[in-house]
């Protein structure tokens, strides 16, 4: 490469990183404790299920809905998760089909016995915080967005910061760090060395991290589209007033898919369904399938199979990306290697900073030697 070149891609990195810095420190700091969300969530849990015989018979999932829309008088349910390991499901309940997360009520319900185990609706806690902070700084989707520009700043970033360290490496070793020199240069080789060997983390988790603030606008592209021609026989037609039996729901989109098996059901009129229709999004049994999920259309009215179709493939990468970026699907070795290489990042990102601020304090002491010598020497000169 020319010198010409080199400088161009100089400031490219400099300024792509100078941008996204403080918000990229931001995500790293909260997404910290959000790799290890299980497990934190696990200590501090409040459902846990009492001891009952192990031959105890499930009540029905009707059952659950009922038990939560009789805690929260006039609301409607919206959606009924299960839990993996416990028989346990999830409802949540609101006053109409989209309301603000805020006014959702969130029921840890017990199959066993349609005892309500604990109310989810932590949006003051840690984690909560957490959260949101990584998600859309409190700011929704524009904050969403946004962080999903800083993302796409930092992959440049790292992409220039590859293009400029090759020349950089012609004369030292890799790994070389100068300890024994200046403050800024041990620094400088540092960041470098650590910059190539978080290279292709900080890539996939900066791009899955992009896509997964794009599942607004791909949800809502795939509702106007996929789903559009899904339930297309049904234009027009208002909610049900009364819904259809849950159960028999889940049982008719199972008989339609056999081997997968339920991990949520939207309700008429809620973003994952239609104004018609359960959505009872099938996953598949094994660990190559586990992530991925189909959407089986129920008529909320009849209990009839409406239709199936696999997700399209942004659909899927924006399914997939969600373990990736948190590095959930390998258990707890996969999370403590997922953290190790976040808090490199922050080292990386801290030290990038630090030798902006350097040299340009270095620049600002020559400049200020300089005025100083010249001031002399025309002090010099007029006497």
């Amino acid at each position: 490469m020319t010198n010409r070149t080199i400088r161009v891609w100089t400031l490219i990195h400099k300024w792509t990183s100078l941008i996204c810095t403080l918000f990229m420190l931001l995500l790293c700091l909260t997404g910290l404790p959000l790799i290890f969300h299980d497990e934190i969530e696990a200590l501090t849990a409040e459902d846990t299920l009492p001891p009952m015989p192990a031959e105890t018979p499930l009540k029905s999932l009707d059952e659950a809905v009922a038990t939560a829309l009789a805690t929260y008088p006039g609301e409607r349910p919206l959606f009924l998760s299960f839990d993996e390991d416990r028989p346990v499901v999830n409802v949540t309940t609101g006053p109409g089909a989209r309301p603000p997360v805020s006014q959702m009520h969130i029921s840890a319900i017990d199959l066993r016995s349609t005892r309500i185990l604990a109310d989810l609706n932590d949006d003051k806690g840690f984690m909560h915080v957490m959260l949101r902070l990584h998600v859309d700084m409190f700011a929704g989707l524009p904050g969403e967005l946004f962080l999903g520009f800083m993302g796409f700043l930092l992959f440049i970033a790292t992409l220039s910061g590859v293009v400029i360290y090759a020349p950089f490496m012609r004369k030292l070793s890799f790994g070389t760090v100068r300890a024994g020199r200046s403050r800024r240069l041990k620094w400088l080789d540092l960041h470098n060395m650590l910059g190539i060997v978080t290279l292709m983390w900080v890539v996939v988790v900066g791009l899955t991290g992009v896509i997964n603030t794009l599942s607004v606008p791909l949800v809502a592209y795939w509702r106007a589209n996929e789903l559009a021609a899904m339930i297309a026989p049904y234009e027009g037609k208002p909610v049900p007033e009364r819904f259809a039996s849950v159960d028999a729901a889940v049982r008719t989109a199972m008989e339609a898919a056999p081997g997968m098996r339920p991990q949520f059901i939207a309700f008429p009129g809620v973003r994952f369904s239609s104004n018609h229709h359960y959505a009872v999004w099938l996953k598949g049994a094994t660990p190559a399938t586990n992530r991925i999920l189909t959407p089986a259309l129920i008529d909320a009215e009849t209990g009839a199979f409406t239709d199936m179709r696999s997700m399209p493939w942004y659909m899927l990468a924006l399914r997939l990306s969600q373990p990736l970026h948190f590095g959930d699907y390998g258990g707890l070795p996969m999370k403590i290697l997922w953290a190790v290489l976040d808090l490199l990042t922050i080292i990386i990102l801290g030290s990038g900073l630090y030798l902006w601020l350097a040299r340009r304090r270095s620049v600002q002491d020559h400049a200020a030697a300089g005025s100083a010598n010249l001031r002399a020497a025309v002090g010099e000169a007029a006497e």
